[in-house]
């Protein structure tokens, strides 16, 4: 599947007309933005180049997007509604629709970098993503308690109410993103968020197999 193919939205508008113009304009700059990141990454993707790729002077995509930090806060927002359609499809969203979600990342480290650098300038006073993290965050924190309360109940096997669990659940997904960009070799995002999972069934680990680490079985960690 190609970058075009990835960042296709589920549907596309058509009509006539001003404001179907303009939507599409949007979609165009949206998806030559997902495209360019995925090619070159956050830093390597100018606004310059977007308007180059939408077909757009610099000033024509500048009346949808007044600034970059604004055109990746609607990359996002895209981003987040089709992955919430894509989920929306297959039914009611579970532990197991996160985990296709969090290995699906691990196919777009370039989407993946721009959540996470935007995600951490937006906690600076009057960043223009500020109100949008805030807002998903908040969303988010809702989603995740009402997926838990689905499948345990009011509470959690280690004792916790969905509400309690939730902040950390979006802690561990965002965290190991985090992770993953820094030492893509060193860290399965999939498998780790999976051994999270069963912590939250109170699944019994796995034992260590006998000197798996270099050390013997019983031999202590410093």
């Amino acid at each position: 599947m190609t970058a075009r193919d990835q960042a296709r939205p589920p549907g596309r508008r058509s009509g006539g007309g001003r404001e179907a113009q303009r939507e599409e304009r949007r979609e165009a700059i949206l998806q030559a933005a997902m495209e360019l990141i995925a090619e070159r990454g956050y830093r390597g993707t100018s606004l310059a180049a977007v308007a180059e790729r939408a077909g757009l002077t610099q000033q024509g995509l500048l009346h949808h997007f007044p600034s970059k930090e604004l055109l990746l806060v609607g990359v996002l927002e895209a981003r987040d509604r089709w992955d919430t359609a894509a989920a929306a499809a297959t039914g009611a969203w579970r532990t197991d629709t996160l985990a296709a979600l969090v290995e699906y990342n691990a196919g777009r480290p370039g989407l993946v970098q721009t959540y996470t650098v935007l995600a951490g300038d937006s906690v600076t006073e009057g960043h223009p993503a500020r109100d949008f993290f805030e807002r998903r965050f908040r969303r988010l924190r809702e989603t995740l308690a009402e997926v838990l309360r689905t499948e345990y109940g009011e509470r959690l096997p280690g004792g916790l109410t969905p509400e309690r669990a939730a902040p950390l659940l979006a802690a561990v997904m965002d965290g190991l993103q985090l992770q993953w960009l820094l030492e893509p070799e060193g860290v399965d995002m999939a498998a780790a968020f999976g051994d999270f999972l069963a912590l939250l069934r109170g699944d019994a680990a796995d034992p260590p197999a006998p000197g798996g680490d270099g050390r013997a079985a019983d031999q202590p960690l410093p």
